[in-house]
């Protein structure tokens, strides 16, 4: 994954806040697996719930309630 310090993720959004997707990093199937879920540039996100180890991170993006892994928010590119 290519991301600089000034990026922020979805893997460090708080609990509550809702997010715009900037793009997705990575490549191959795990990329593609977040495009499927409808995780695409200007898609808004909202953090619903953080499992306490930090695995799952539910979200909720265009009425859908998701659940991603770490792996997959530090991925995800927001504002």
């Amino acid at each position: 994954m290519n991301t600089t310090s000034t990026e922020k993720t979805l893997k460090r959004v708080p609990i509550g806040e809702r997010v715009t997707v900037l793009k997705v990093a990575g490549n191959g199937s795990l990329r593609q697996r977040i495009l499927d879920m409808g995780l695409t540039k200007g898609a808004e996100v909202e953090v619903r719930k953080v499992a306490p180890l930090g695995d799952p991170i539910e979200v909720t993006v265009r009425g859908y309630e998701l659940s991603l892994r770490k792996k997959e928010a530090a991925c995800i590119i927001v504002r």
